[in-house]
């Protein structure tokens, strides 16, 4: 707790949060793409999206390079309108949002847009024909109408203060919704036209995806006319890919980031304010980590600042909650778990789970033992599952690491180190995570369950942190996972180009709002 939000630094800067290491070259040396002009770039992320289509959830925070939202962040954590001519202003009664558009946009396929797109994109979202995996996160929204040709009023079953953060989605052209079908399932169609910066140019699935500059863009022709992100899951081959001087810019582990501290190509941006937790999701369905006692026992003996100081270098902060510490005004400071592993081994002895002869414990037959899966390819998860599983060994509860391929974590199968979290709105990820029966993991508790409601419904700020404060507090009495901290990001990026600006970033890593969520803007050196 206590780390501050970093704001907008561009990147020659040395003072402040983000860190900017090694010095200038004295020529330009070519980008990973073998140009000298900085009008290509090449970066390598950790995870392919499954789709491209907004309406399949690409992209639900913006960000999207092909698509712009009503509405977009800021570095500040502010929206600021885009499509938007301004910021939406509720009713008195907060049951409705009216938008008025921008008038000169057109889709990358020549069409213009107009009310009727928008109204479109977010009717879709709502019809079950199409699937949208989206559709639960606008629960509250009952209607959009299309009041004219640039204006949208979007109707509420009840006042929800955070909608406005729900209109960052990419809006498409209603001529590619005339035929309601799933927009996710195995057969992967082309993305519908966006307005965005730029054009899909090629996808070549698993390997890496190709943009162009959208020369009609309304804000102006990106600099950058290319930008091919390869999608490389290994944290070792991002690293030897720099190493090589094949790629411009990646994210690493931050202790293998530094690394290049010493670099004259490369510059490591540190941003030490994000909402990516690192957490053991512990199954309600499952004999032993659906045992209260076990998730009380685990919650005290991780030792979350040795996790901290050991498996991150330094690079991070303790977490309790999924509640993370970019979300500061939401953060209760009393919701903790003391580093108390003779506390964890009474409550557990209290609760008849005896120490066996090889020293894992046991009740009614059962041992407590489980399997704890991890995404394949991550250094830092697995270095976390065996710190966690030597915490866990002290107080007799025996857990073995099974690395997965990494799209196959969230399919609720078993007890799994995830990341999740984010530096946006409490709501839009809480409610799904931790609303009975709460996903992943099928947590149950009803106290959170009321906490979350007042959250989701109240309209005044003070209330709302109010709410989540004391669902923090709730949570800690009768915890569901085991959080064990917030991870800094570091970014390495080729010193070619201008207009880095840092951003609280979450968990993903598909190239979407993060490091690179202001490319458009960026100018070669």
């Amino acid at each position: 707790m206590g780390r501050g939000i970093q704001r907008a630094i561009p990147l020659a800067a040395t003072a402040g949060a983000v860190a900017v290491l090694a010095g200038c070259t004295a020529d330009p040396a070519p980008t990973a793409s073998g140009d000298l002009d900085g009008t290509s770039i090449v970066i390598a992320v950790s995870a392919e999206p499954a789709s491209l289509n907004p309406l399949a959830g690409y992209a639900p925070h913006g960000s999207a390079k092909l698509y712009d939202g009503l509405l977009e962040y800021q570095p500040d954590m502010q929206l600021h309108p885009l499509l938007a001519t301004d910021l939406p202003e509720p009713s008195a009664d907060g049951r409705s949002w009216t938008v008025k558009l921008r008038t000169g946009v057109t889709f990358s396929d020549g069409s213009k847009l107009d009310a009727d797109d928008v109204s479109a994109t977010y009717r879709a979202v709502l019809t079950p024909a199409y699937a949208s995996p989206l559709r639960g996160r606008f629960s509250m929204l009952t209607a959009v109408t299309q009041v004219d040709s640039t204006t949208v009023r979007f109707d509420l079953s009840r006042p929800y203060s955070p909608f406005p953060q729900l209109l960052t989605l990419g809006i498409v052209p209603s001529q590619s919704l005339t035929t309601p079908v799933p927009v996710t399932g195995g057969r992967r169609t082309e993305p519908p036209p966006g307005t965005g910066p730029y054009r899909l140019a090629s996808w070549t699935k698993g390997r890496q995806l190709v943009l162009t500059a959208n020369p009609k863009y309304f804000g102006g022709r990106p600099s950058i006319a290319k930008v091919t992100m390869e999608f490389v899951g290994d944290d070792a081959a991002r690293l030897e890919r720099v190493n090589d001087g094949t790629v411009d810019s990646t994210v690493l582990p931050c202790t293998q980031a530094a690394r290049f501290a010493d670099s004259n190509t490369f510059d490591v941006m540190t941003q030490q304010h994000t909402g990516d937790l690192s957490t053991v999701v512990l199954p309600s369905k499952n004999d032993v980590t659906g045992d209260q006692t076990i998730r009380r026992a685990l919650n005290l003996t991780v030792d979350r600042a040795a996790v901290v100081t050991g498996v991150l270098g330094g690079h991070g902060a303790p977490a309790y909650t999924p509640v993370p510490d970019a979300t500061a005004e939401f953060v209760e400071p009393s919701a903790t778990f003391e580093h108390n592993p003779t506390q964890a081994r009474k409550l557990l002895e209290e609760a008849g789970w005896r120490s066996g002869g090889d020293g894992v414990r046991t009740r009614g037959g059962v041992r407590a033992a489980f399997t704890l899966r991890y995404a394949s390819g991550d250094d830092v998860a697995a270095k976390l599952v065996t710190k966690f599983a030597a915490d866990a060994k002290q107080v007799g509860i025996a857990v073995t690491g099974n690395a997965i391929d990494p799209a196959a974590l969230h399919n609720g199968a078993g007890p799994s180190l995830l990341r999740i979290g984010g530096p946006f709105d409490p709501d839009l990820m809480l409610y799904q995570l931790l609303h009975s029966p709460g996903k992943p993991g099928d947590y149950t508790n009803d106290d959170v369950d009321a906490a979350l409601e007042t959250g989701r419904t109240a309209t005044d700020p003070a209330q709302r942190s109010a709410a989540y404060r004391q669902l923090q507090r709730a949570y800690v009495s009768s915890p569901g996972m085991v959080v064990l901290a917030s991870t800094d990001h570091c970014t390495v990026i080729r010193r070619s180009w201008n207009g880095y600006r840092p951003v609280p970033d979450g968990s993903e890593a598909d190239g979407t709002w993060g490091p690179w969520w202001n490319l458009a803007h960026w100018t070669p050196r």
